[in-house]
């Protein structure tokens, strides 16, 4: 299917291309470097591979440059790159305990054990528009008062913390709605199979954490906050961090650390105050998902709270699994661009013999 009324057709489609390379690769200014957009756009490329689902920052930057700017064109990019690489193995389970945290907050508790870590925010930031010329930035880069800091934003060495968590506070003050279950199941592989309502929570929480932010905050939002409900939900324990890749050593059999990914975790605590619910207790909703991205897992977390409460009564669980994949949602929107003449043909057909049909309907 082709846009053959274009003048030129295929060669039309072609000219376009080129037009596209022009302006990605031309143009009077220097291109930009990989490390550039590592280091200066890291939260874009974050939720690049986020949404992807394939922890490369490098690849990330490629596409983020590709695109020109384009976040979900960038993400499917590397979900499409990611499609073509080989599983040479599978990693081993880690527990989250395990995160070398160099942030940690807890909204809920003034003195949460561990201390309260605020690390790399913009949570106390006014949102002013900065117009410092590049050479006085630096300057200030270079102030004495200013502590030495590593990649995390934090004094050297403070990045490897790993306070306890509120969770396990809450749980010696009976104060938790306990929903663990025996064993240990595979968790659910969606690149593999399909999710439809009934699937396990594993597989609700990896399509929120492959899912577009904006429409995941959008979701929780709209769910949260309806006129006549507003749930008590406070985010216990927001955390960022590093965890561990490990595999299995083909020669050993050991597992052996390969790499680190960084991710946001969030624990999300919620008032149980309806009829059928235990009023004396609070539930737990959880959200982690890749790179520095608390707005993503904090709106996963209430997510997962409210679908584990609606408990089927409405729609929100497809929701949760079929609306929030963007590439999915902007094929849809995309594809509508591309060449309907039959279909729109047939519409007109279909119109036209039901004015006829009426036309002679009223003549009789």
């Amino acid at each position: 299917m082709g846009y053959s009324g274009a003048s030129g057709g295929h060669e039309a489609i072609l000219a376009a291309e080129r037009l596209v390379e022009r302006r990605r690769y031309g143009g009077p200014s220097d291109w930009l470097g990989i490390d550039q957009i590592t280091q200066r756009l890291r939260l874009a490329v974050d939720r690049i591979m986020g949404e992807g689902g394939l922890w490369a920052p490098e690849l990330a930057a490629r596409a983020l440059r590709q695109s020109e700017g384009d976040v979900q064109e960038a993400a499917q990019l590397i979900r499409a790159h990611r499609s073509t690489l080989p599983r040479v193995a599978y990693s081993e389970p880690v527990h989250a305990d395990e995160l070398k945290v160099s942030r940690r907050i807890s909204p809920a508790f003034r003195n949460p054990p561990g201390s309260q870590l605020l690390g790399r925010t913009l949570d106390y930031v006014g949102r002013l528009l900065d117009l410092m010329p590049e050479e006085q930035a630096k300057a200030r880069l270079q102030e004495p008062d200013d502590p030495p800091v590593n990649g995390h934003g934090h004094p050297d060495g403070e990045d490897a913390r790993r306070p306890p968590r509120l969770l396990g506070l809450l749980r010696s003050m009976d104060l938790l709605v306990d929903r663990r279950t025996d064993g240990d199941p595979e968790p659910y592989d969606i690149t593999r199979s399909p999710i439809r309502p009934g699937v396990p929570r594993s597989a609700r929480l990896t399509a929120m954490a492959r899912a577009e932010t904006g429409a995941l905050v959008h979701l929780w939002y709209s769910h949260t906050f309806r006129p006549g409900r507003h749930n008590h939900e406070f985010p216990g324990e927001v955390r960022h961090g590093t965890l561990p890749v490990r595999v299995r050593h083909p020669l050993t059999g050991a597992p052996v650390t390969v790499a680190e990914v960084r991710v946001t975790e969030v624990e999300t605590i919620d008032d149980l105050d309806r009829a059928e619910e235990d009023r004396s207790r609070l539930d737990l909703g959880y959200g982690m998902c890749f790179g520095h991205n608390e707005r993503k897992a904090i709106a996963m977390a209430g997510l997962d709270l409210l679908v584990h409460r609606d408990g089927g009564r409405t729609e929100l669980e497809q929701e949760v699994l079929l609306t929030l994949d963007g590439i999915e949602a902007s094929g849809f929107l995309e594809h509508l661009k591309l060449p309907h003449y039959v279909d729109f043909r047939s519409v007109l057909d279909r119109k036209r013999a039901v004015r006829a049909a009426t036309q002679e309907a009223v003549a009789r």
